[in-house]
């Protein structure tokens, strides 16, 4: 049970400095080897599961590797900045801070999620001096938590829209036996939930969560959101297009486009479309949406 009082977390948290902990030099971006930054300039990314992620549906229906979580941390913070997921779900934002020595705040409407978020915590051995914190708390309250100009990173995987909030129909999950076939997944029937709206509500909530954010963010300050296109009553949605226009009407400005390649990852990709229909192209990979906070004049 959450029991934590959220004002005491919003006054600790506005009191906290989040300055670099590290040894880097004054001008360098992040805490990167040479060898580190050169492979990270690749636009293509690939990454492996490890143990301690969280794989089971019953668990989380939409997870990603630490590994892809600890890539976006360390190529845009150094040690000691702060770092924060406004849909921190399953906690894996959290995991990747804790590995890299960095403050963390994730937030989830759920309270299955934060306890699962305190779990894997409390199963770590931390040696840092970082806090990493899961919050109960509506993403659109996060600019409540925070003093401006202290969040050097957004990172976040978001509710996809209602891709989630229908029953699964396809082939591969029936082939599979694994209790998904005729199943809706979603996070939650929160009517707050952005999982639950069509896309056009679901693009006006995230511009106003991260126009609210916005201030919060050092200048230069990078947010980079995960998500997929997807296929919805048979018509292909360009999730990726509405986020990058409604991002840049808040203020953001798009540096970076990184695809997510997943085919190592994906199992029983199937040829549901055969021999007559596309409608399965592009699910093996997902877009990394690189965001700054433009730098003063």
């Amino acid at each position: 049970m959450v029991v934590e009082n959220n004002e005491e977390i919003k006054k600790a948290l506005k009191s906290s400095v989040f300055d670099r902990t590290c040894s880097c030099g004054p001008t360098h971006i992040n805490c990167m080897t040479a060898k580190e930054w050169m492979v990270s300039q690749i636009g293509v990314w690939q990454f492996l599961y490890e143990k301690r992620d969280v794989r089971k549906k019953s668990q989380h229906p939409a997870t990603f590797p630490i590994s892809l979580a600890k890539k976006v941390i360390s190529l845009f913070t150094h040690e000691g900045e702060l770092v924060v997921d406004p849909f921190v779900g399953s906690g894996t934002t959290l995991v990747a801070a804790q590995d890299l020595n960095r403050h963390c705040a994730g937030f989830d409407l759920n309270e299955k999620y934060i306890e699962l978020c305190n779990s894997r915590l409390e199963q770590l051995d931390s040696f840092n001096k970082c806090n990493q914190k899961p919050i109960m708390d509506d993403a659109r309250n996060i600019n409540q938590y925070f003093s401006k100009d202290s969040i050097s990173l957004i990172w976040t995987s978001p509710p996809y829209s209602n891709l989630l909030n229908r029953k699964r129909k396809n082939k591969s999950r029936r082939d599979r036996d694994n209790e998904q076939y005729d199943t809706i997944e979603q996070y939650s029937q929160d009517e707050r939930d952005l999982g639950t709206y069509p896309v056009e509500k679901w693009t006006m909530a995230m511009g106003d969560i991260f126009q609210d954010l916005l201030p919060l963010l050092k200048p230069k300050g990078r947010c980079v959101i995960n998500v997929p296109d997807f296929w919805m009553d048979n018509k292909r949605i360009t999730l990726h297009i509405y986020l990058v226009e409604e991002m840049r009407r808040r203020g953001y400005e798009l540096r970076n486009t990184i695809i997510w390649d997943r085919t190592n990852i994906v199992n029983n990709i199937g040829i549901f479309g055969w021999p007559s229909n596309y409608i399965t192209m592009g699910t093996t990979f997902e877009y990394l949406l690189d965001f700054w906070k433009p730098p003063r004049n």
